[in-house]
C-alpha cells in the first residue's frame, strides 16, 4: 500500500480503504486535460472560458462556509454523499447542454460538489483516526490517499484526447459514472465513534461562523498557515487547470499529448504524496510547505525559456512538490485548529480564501492570454509568489518565537 502500514484495528483498516476509494473516484475528473479544447471546439473563446472559471471560484467562495457549517452541524458523511450526488449531476450537464450556459451550470455544480467535500473529507478522516486512537497515522493516510486518487488519472488521462475524438462527450459520461461510485462508497462510511450532533450555541449555523472566526482571532499562527496554503493552492490550481493547456499549446504540443503529459505529472505527484513525511522530518512541516511553494513558483518562471521537453520536466518537478506539500499542509491546519467543533468550517474558510485568490488570478490570466502575454504572466506569478513567501516567512518566524516565549512563561 505505497509503503503505508495501517493500524492493526480492522475497523480502521476498512474505513481508511473506503476513504481511499472515495477520494479515487470523486477526484477522477477525466475531462480536466481536454476541457479547454472541448469548449474551444464548441465555439467558446478565451474570455468566455476563463470568465466561467472566475465565476466558478467565486461560487466556491460563497458556498464554502455554508457547506462547512452543514458538515460540522450534522455529519461529515452526509456532506460527502451530497457532494458526490451533485457531482453526478454536474457532469451530465455538458453532455446535454454543450454551450456557454451549460458549462456555466456545470462549473457552478462542480463548485457546490467540491465545497461539500473539501472540508468534510479531511475533517472526517482526522476525527475518525483520532477517535480510534490512530491519529499518528493521519499524515501518511492523507498522503497515500491523495496518491491513490491520482492513480486513475495516470491510467486514463493519456487516452482522453483520443477518446474525445472518438466520442466528444465521453469524458463527461465517464466522470459521472465515477461520481456515482463515490456516492455509493460515501454511504458505506462508518460513523465517527463518539460523534454527536452539536447542541446549544454551536447548533446555530450563524453562531458556528462566529465560533470559527473567534478561533481565528485567537490564533495568528493558524491565520498565517492559511495564507501559506493560499499561495501553494493558487499555484497548483492555476498551473494544473487553467495554465496547463495554454502552456502546452504555446510549446506547439498536439492536444493528443495533453493527457500523456498530465499523466506524467500525476505519476510524480503521486510519488511525492506517498512520501510527505521524509521532507517533513528533515526541515519541519512549516519549512517544507514554504520551500515547496517557492520551488513551484520557480518552476513556472523557468517555463518561459524552456522548449517542449524542458517544459514537461519542469512541470513534473512542479508535480512532485505539489504531491509532498498537500498532505503536510492539511495536517498543519488540522493540528492548529483550537476547537474541533468548527473543524470543517475552518477548513472551508481556508478554501474560500484559496478560491477567492484563484478567481482574481483567473480573470488576470484570461486578459494576459487574450493579449498573447502568457510568458509575462508566468514570470510575474513566480516573482509575486516568491516575494509574498519571503514576507510570510518573516511573519511565521516572529509568531513562532512569540508562541515559544509564552510556553516558557507558562512553565
Amino acid at each position: 500500500m505505497l509503503g503505508l502500514r495501517l493500524p492493526a484495528n480492522a475497523d480502521v483498516q476498512r474505513t481508511v480503504r473506503l476513504t481511499y476509494t472515495f477520494q479515487f473516484f470523486f477526484g477522477l475528473l477525466l475531462w480536466v486535460p481536454v476541457f479547454y479544447s472541448y469548449q474551444k471546439q464548441l465555439g467558446m473563446d478565451d474570455a468566455e472560458i476563463f470568465g466561467i472559471q472566475s465565476i466558478y471560484y467565486i461560487a466556491f467562495c460563497l458556498l464554502e462556509i455554508p457547506t462547512g457549517m452543514i458538515a460540522d452541524r450534522f455529519d461529515y458523511r452526509t456532506s460527502l454523499a451530497l457532494g458526490a450526488g451533485v457531482l453526478v449531476l454536474a457532469n451530465l450537464v455538458p453532455v446535454f447542454l454543450g454551450s456557454y450556459t451549460g458549462f456555466l451550470i456545470h462549473f457552478l455544480l462542480i463548485a457546490l460538489a467540491r465545497s461539500l467535500v473539501s472540508g468534510a473529507q479531511s475533517a472526517y478522516l482526522y476525527e475518525y483516526l483520532h477517535a480510534k486512537g490512530a491519529g499518528e497515522h493521519y499524515l501518511k493516510v492523507e498522503g497515500v490517499g491523495r496518491a491513490y486518487s491520482l492513480v486513475g488519472k495516470i491510467v486514463f488521462w493519456p487516452v482522453i484526447g483520443l477518446l474525445m475524438q472518438w466520442n466528444l462527450p465521453s469524458p463527461y459520461w465517464l466522470t459521472a459514472i465515477n461520481a456515482g461510485i463515490a456516492l455509493v462508497v460515501a454511504l458505506k462510511l462508518p460513523a465517527i465513534p463518539g460523534f454527536t450532533r452539536t447542541a446549544g450555541k454551536t447548533a446555530n449555523l450563524i453562531a458556528g461562523v462566529g465560533g470559527a472566526l473567534s478561533a481565528l482571532r485567537t490564533s495568528r499562527w493558524l491565520v498565517l498557515l492559511m495564507v501559506q496554503g493560499i499561495a501553494m493552492f493558487t499555484l497548483v490550481r492555476i498551473c494544473q487547470v487553467n495554465l496547463f493547456q495554454p502552456i502546452l499549446e504555446s510549446k506547439s504540443l498536439s492536444v493528443n499529448w495533453y493527457g500523456a503529459v498530465l499523466a506524467a505529472m500525476t505519476i510524480f505527484e503521486a510519488l511525492g504524496a506517498a512520501r510527505p513525511h521524509r521532507l517533513r522530518r528533515a526541515i519541519g512541516p512549516v519549512g517544507s510547505v514554504f520551500l515547496l511553494t517557492v520551488v513551484m513558483a520557480l518552476c513556472l518562471g523557468f517555463l518561459v525559456p524552456l522548449g517542449s521537453m524542458g517544459t514537461v520536466v519542469a512541470l513534473c518537478v512542479f508535480a512532485v512538490a505539489t504531491g509532498i506539500s498537500f498532505p503536510i499542509q492539511k495536517q498543519l491546519l488540522n493540528d492548529s485548529i483550537p476547537d474541533s467543533r468548527y473543524r470543517a468550517t475552518l477548513l472551508s474558510m481556508e478554501s474560500i480564501l484559496d478560491r477567492a485568490v484563484c478567481a482574481v488570478v483567473a480573470v488576470a490570466l484570461g486578459a494576459y492570454l487574450a493579449a498573447g502575454r502568457l510568458n509575462e504572466f508566468l514570470v510575474l506569478s513566480a516573482a509575486v509568489t516568491c516575494g509574498v513567501m519571503g514576507l510570510l516567512g518573516l511573519l511565521l518566524f516572529f509568531v513562532r518565537r512569540q508562541r515559544l516565549s509564552r510556553r516558557v512563561l507558562v512553565k
